[in-house]
């Protein structure tokens, strides 16, 4: 086996939580949000609400990526949960450029499903690693 190949192979186990759906989902949540409330959201939110919005979608991926190199699975359920805290800010700063009519109610309620979505998402891994670790 090459170099190259080998090198291949070993990344993606160093970087397990690129092959979780999970993590792949989030990333495209994020990336959809960025894109949505680039076009919806004024200026002058560009340091505020819109700034802690991408912050908390950001960690949400962060989170999943940290946790899952750590040492035991109730290790990385912990930053699982972290990673939902930071989805729960996601929807409230929904919420809120809702109320401030930043946001049209369809777009908000999509975002809104994909939420629900990612967070049963993260239970259910998180339970599985709570109920059977493997660590």
């Amino acid at each position: 086996m090459t170099y190259d190949i080998r090198h291949m192979i070993l990344s993606k186990k160093k970087f397990r939580f690129r092959e979780f759906k999970i993590y792949n989902d989030a990333r495209a949540f994020g990336m959809e949000l960025k894109a949505l409330s680039k076009k919806k959201f004024p200026k002058e939110e560009s340091f505020g609400l819109l700034s802690q919005l991408w912050r908390a979608s950001d960690s949400i991926i962060l989170n999943i990526a940290e946790g899952s190199d750590r040492g035991t699975d109730k290790d990385f359920a912990h930053f699982l949960n972290q990673a939902q805290t930071s989805l729960n800010e996601v929807v409230a700063c929904l919420d809120v450029a809702l109320d401030n009519r930043y946001l049209p109610e369809a777009d908000h309620q999509l975002c809104f499903e994909k939420a629900v979505c990612l967070v049963d998402q993260l239970t259910a891994f998180r339970r599985s690693l709570i109920n059977s670790p493997s660590k």
